[in-house]
């Protein structure tokens, strides 16, 4: 009976460390964070932002290091928190508010609407390192208005030198490149001759 017994507990022990070792840790969360820029006049009164498109190599959990050498280097257990189109989205309206300060800006997916004088569309075509370990941002933008005759359009590219080789390191130099590129949608919202 004892034999039995301690036979049992021994099964149910290594049972027990057999599951805890195959399992994997929980991963490492991490967001853009919202970066301050100069501020901007004579912005659009409402200002709607679609969300975010993000290039499908880029729309997933693990974040994409690097596409280079036509492979995709993901980090393994370093994650993103929210989904990158949405992430974007939310950084993006409170960058551009805090840009233009006469301006309310909302995401137009959210629960939140108006009607706008200006609809920003976004599209993130690259966002991981180069193989010189350089943040790439590559975006195209578009700006059409209520009220003027012209649409516009503007492809941005920002290189950012992340501090470090690590994960924090290129996700601060994303929250960099983000914020230049608030400042260059900034600029494109703004009446002509406006500072």
């Amino acid at each position: 009976m004892t034999e039995v017994y301690t036979r049992r507990t021994l099964v149910a022990l290594c049972t027990a460390i057999g599951a805890a070792s195959c399992s994997s840790p929980n991963p490492v969360l991490y967001t853009v964070a919202p970066v301050p820029g100069p501020v901007r006049n004579g912005g659009p009164k409402v200002v709607a932002l679609h969300e975010v498109n993000v290039a499908h190599y880029l729309d997933r959990s693990h974040i994409v290091r690097s596409s280079e050498n036509y492979r995709l280097d993901v980090a393994g257990n370093d994650w993103w928190g929210e989904s990158p189109g949405a992430m974007l989205t939310r950084v993006l309206v409170e960058e551009l508010s805090q840009r233009l300060p006469h301006s309310t800006v909302y995401a137009s997916g959210g629960a939140v609407s108006a009607t706008p004088d200006a609809t920003v569309e976004l599209d993130i075509q690259r966002m991981d390192l180069d193989g010189a370990g350089i943040l790439v941002l590559i975006a195209q933008v578009g700006v059409s208005f209520r009220t003027r005759p012209s649409d516009r359009v503007r492809r941005f590219r920002f290189d950012v030198r992340p501090s470090g080789a690590s994960v924090s390191a290129q996700v601060a130099a994303t929250s960099a490149a983000v914020g230049q590129l608030a400042d260059g949608i900034a600029g494109m919202l703004v009446a002509p001759g406006a500072r």
